[in-house]
């Protein structure tokens, strides 16, 4: 059965892992269409806009997506592709398993976690406005519905896939009406999975846990900013960003990406890690039903750093990022 996947090469290394994964995935045998749009600096210069709306109907239409990383300017320039696209597509639940890969030296052995962060609303609602010239607001929006379905998310996640706990993590003992009402929302969808151990933890003590005994940890459901951060430090506990897949996920449609950053200073040089978009993808495999392609790219990935010396330079090695992608697709 032929596939149709919306595909975003993005800037900096993004054609560079794409063109990886899309070598990987030929390996399994499963036969893809890739409908290719642009995004971002590539997007703005062709269509004037970072996310034009061929790009949104392409998902829309296909229903599900594999996307490089595309940069965002800092403090000017356009909005986030990334938030962009999430709200447009009500892409409300980002899932980052985060899990040691054997070979790849850490501080940490036996992390095998999951965060799950709520997508569409809290600080990066995107709703600021200068309030009177050197005062500028943010607001934090947090509503009962998008707290009710993420913890919904997190805890059929956790069912699903044997796990054992759910952790919320939240400020309410600061922010008691927004974190107060997404604290009562868990509290309320966790009393209907009695099979699920549910705690609770303030996001700082929680930091803090993590760097010391994350092995202790299954599922953490929390707010867009928190998921933002504390899903950086988890993969920073595992080899860094470039190991760690990420998924964006909807009632309509889903997105898989690498979730690290463009990386312009090491663009078209050949030593990109292309892991973490690889494993992404094997992400989207299970999503599209085909387990077995996913099990063996995971496989084939996990012999690589476990069996063989190759390695790209954030991992300490020299191989080319053309390196690792063949030693893949000779696992496979």
């Amino acid at each position: 059965m032929s596939l149709t996947v919306t595909l975003i090469e993005g800037d900096g290394i993004g054609p560079e892992v794409v063109a990886a994964t899309r070598e990987v995935l030929a390996a399994t045998g499963v036969v893809i269409r890739w409908d290719v749009q642009l995004a971002g600096a590539a997007a703005v210069e062709a269509h004037g806009t970072p996310c034009p709306d061929e790009l949104i109907s392409s998902v829309q239409r296909n229903r599900i997506a594999l996307k490089g990383p595309v940069g965002t300017p800092i403090g000017r320039g356009f909005r986030s592709v990334n938030v962009t696209l999430r709200k447009a597509l009500d892409l409300y639940a980002c899932l980052r398993p985060v899990k040691n890969i054997q070979g790849i030296t850490t501080r940490f052995s036996g992390v095998d976690l999951v965060i799950v962060r709520e997508n569409t609303e809290g600080l990066y609602s995107g709703l600021e406005h200068m309030v009177v010239p050197g005062v500028a607001e943010s607001l934090k929006i947090v509503s009962e519905r998008a707290s009710t379905r993420i913890a919904e998310f997190a805890f059929r996640f956790a069912r699903a896939n044997a796990r054992q706990s759910v952790t919320v993590v939240h400020k309410a003992n600061i922010m008691k009406l927004s974190d107060g009402l997404f604290l009562d929302c868990c509290r309320r969808v966790g009393q209907r999975y009695p099979e699920i151990s549910s705690q609770e933890v303030i996001v700082d003590a929680c930091a803090m846990q993590l760097v010391r005994f994350p092995e202790r940890f299954d599922v953490l459901v929390m707010d867009n900013l928190y998921g933002d951060i504390l899903s950086d430090l988890c993969a920073g506990l595992v080899g860094g960003l470039g190991v760690v897949p990420g998924a964006n996920l909807g009632d309509e449609c889903a997105l898989f990406e690498a979730v690290h950053g463009s990386a312009p200073d090491i663009a078209g040089k050949g030593v990109a890690n292309p892991t973490a978009l690889i494993l992404s993808a094997a992400l989207m495999l299970e999503y599209l039903g085909e387990r077995a392609a996913a099990v063996r790219v995971r496989e084939a990935v996990d012999h690589v750093f476990a069996k063989t010396t190759v390695r790209t330079g954030d991992l300490g090695g020299n191989s080319t990022t053309d390196e690792f992608t063949r030693a893949v697709v000779l696992a496979l």
